[in-house]
């Protein structure tokens, strides 16, 4: 179902890895102006979104600030020889068969990963998390990649601590302002905000979720730390209470972060349960990766079987049984060792 790709690329894999841990920021869309006001000298950041520039007032001219400045442009410049590697490992690991990510797909995840999304809390989940696994676990997955479309998830209630202060981050705007052509797209109820995104004239989306509390509903969350409204989803909260690094392969690598494999073929059993009998295609889709990570797991990393299926039988009854359920529609061979390790 998966084939197997050589150790080296995996340890490569790891090599990237470290050294994204760390942003190599060029500075290639900041930039320092002053303006010179009665006698006075003011600095400003400007920052380059696509087609948009903002201005971020440092204040009066200070020989700290000076000092501030300049630190911030040597920091730019010894970035270089830590790009410039990265470059290269991508470029290795692409060569060597592992997934890349399309343009579309980089060019707004590296904006995102820019601009804080993932320092501060917020995973991939969805297809691009399943073709984020394959490099994780150093394989490439026979079927059930999907589409293009980015699922995007926080939670409110999972709020990181980042090593400098926080800064208020827009994910809508951020991504209307990206200069790739996204637009809202409006919600079947047209007096709730949007929670989906979608490039003009193309085929192309991203849709922001939260995990759903309490009582079925459709209607829209507000994410307080992305001043964004989220679709809820039943039981993702399963999900983003374990999430783990991982670099996509696009530019000098994307850092994010996506739940751990086994909870995510949990999950994707208990989502093939949930959905209407008129989405044959998506329970399909569930159903393949949920197979195709399990097989993976159970030959290189059981123990994340185990951990998963604990975590979901401390959940609740209701993910238990669903996932039960989704289970029972896969190989049986991975039926019988699954539920050994439970």
């Amino acid at each position: 179902m998966a084939t197997k790709l050589p150790n080296s690329l995996l340890t490569q894999y790891a090599e990237l890895l470290q050294n994204c841990v760390q942003p190599a920021s060029d500075g290639s869309n900041l930039s320092f102006k002053y303006k010179d006001i009665n006698g006075k000298r003011y600095w400003y950041l400007y920052i380059s979104i696509g087609q948009t520039r903002r201005e971020h007032y440092l204040g009066e001219e200070t020989p700290e600030l000076l000092d501030r400045i300049e630190d911030e442009k040597e920091l730019w410049a010894s970035n270089t020889d830590d790009r410039d590697l990265r470059t290269r490992l991508v470029n290795m690991l692409i060569g060597g068969g592992m997934f890349a990510l399309h343009q579309d797909e980089g060019r707004i995840l590296a904006l995102l990963e820019r601009n804080g999304v993932f320092l501060a809390g917020a995973a991939l989940v969805g297809t691009l998390a399943f073709k984020a696994y394959a490099n994780m676990l150093g394989v490439i997955w026979s079927s059930g990649l999907g589409t293009q479309d980015i699922d995007i998830a926080a939670d409110n209630e999972y709020l990181l601590a980042l090593p400098r202060p926080r800064k208020r981050i827009d994910l809508g705007q951020l991504i209307l302002n990206s200069g790739m052509g996204f637009v809202e797209v409006p919600a079947l109820n047209r007096r709730q905000p949007a929670t989906s995104f979608k490039i003009r004239n193309r085929d192309f989306h991203i849709d922001v979720l939260t995990p759903m509390r309490g009582r079925e509903t459709t209607r829209p969350v507000k994410l307080d730390s992305f001043a964004t409204f989220a679709t809820p989803l039943r039981h993702l909260d399963y999900l983003l209470d374990d999430i783990q690094p991982a670099v996509l392969l696009y530019g000098h690598g994307v850092m994010v972060n996506v739940p751990s494999p086994g909870r995510f073929a949990v999950h994707k059993c208990a989502l093939s349960q949930k959905r209407s009998t008129g989405s044959a295609a998506k329970i399909r889709k569930d159903l393949s990766q949920a197979e195709q990570i399990f097989k993976v797991l159970l030959d290189l990393r059981p123990a994340d079987i185990t951990l998963a299926l604990r975590a979901a039988a401390e959940h609740g009854k209701a993910l238990a049984e669903k996932f039960d359920a989704g289970l029972e529609r896969l190989d049986p061979g991975i039926i019988a060792a699954v539920r050994e390790l439970a």
